[in-house]
């Protein structure tokens, strides 16, 4: 394995969101376009999805909003949650998105590997994780942010970090 580091389109941290997760929903169809299409109604952009399965086969959904739609996002969650068949509701209020973008990840099998080695490094615990063909990215508590966005700097050959803020942040 080289020591030289994986170059990268660069860098990003979308700052001011909030993790809001949807938990134990049962295996039905409709559930997760119940729930998006209800956020969609209300323009609430979803950033950031992820969904995973327990062992029995129950869903977990985890979503990234700009913080200004929190209080509505979790309404609507509220709103949905029995048509959903859904067991509870959990928000983290103040967190980031931080990714690394590529191109071409798919012929960059280390970058997973590294980002979250450096993040561990700096003693930063992921809330959730996704993936693309030309990003990885993770939300963190928002007081890791700039930690985390200085220990990928470190970990990877980026041109640039790009911080995105809402407007009212």
């Amino acid at each position: 394995m080289s020591e030289e580091k994986i170059k990268v389109g660069g860098i990003m941290v979308s700052d001011g969101r909030s993790l809001v997760q949807v938990l134990g929903v049962p295996p039905r169809p409709d559930a997760v376009g119940v729930l998006l299409a209800a956020m969609g109604e209300d323009e609430i952009n979803i950033e950031f999805l992820v969904e995973s399965f327990d062992l029995d086969g129950y869903g977990n959904l985890s979503l990234c909003i700009d913080r200004r739609f929190l209080d509505d996002a979790v309404d609507i969650c509220e709103d949905v949650k029995d048509q959903m068949s859904a067991k509870g509701i959990t928000y983290r209020p103040e967190v980031s998105v931080v990714s690394v973008y590529g191109p071409h990840f798919r012929e960059k099998p280390r970058v997973s590997g590294i980002m979250f080695s450096a993040l561990a490094a700096a003693n930063i615990p992921s809330l959730a994780i996704s993936t693309s063909i030309s990003s990885v990215s993770c939300v963190v508590e928002e007081e890791f942010a700039d930690l985390a966005a200085e220990a990928l700097a470190e970990a990877f050959e980026a041109p640039h970090v790009v911080r995105k803020r809402p407007k009212d942040y």
